[in-house]
């Protein structure tokens, strides 16, 4: 599946949802914010929301200090 991540494009195989993605990326779900196609996913849904091929994904990551 081909997928623009933060304005660059690169395929991933294995990937159904969101939470699949942002699982293979290696990422902590409680720690980033996920937008699909210009809208944000909530988190309780990263595993109900689908990608498909083209998709514009954007991901941020929070990151704490003080």
């Amino acid at each position: 599946m081909n997928l623009i991540l933060n304005g660059e494009a690169r395929a991933y195989s294995g990937v159904t949802d969101v939470a699949g993605l942002v699982a293979q990326l290696g990422l902590d779900a409680r720690k980033v914010a996920v937008e699909r196609n210009l809208e944000i996913v909530p988190r309780s849904a990263y595993t109900a929301t689908p990608l498909a091929d083209g998709d514009r994904i954007e991901i941020v990551h929070f990151i704490g200090g003080g």
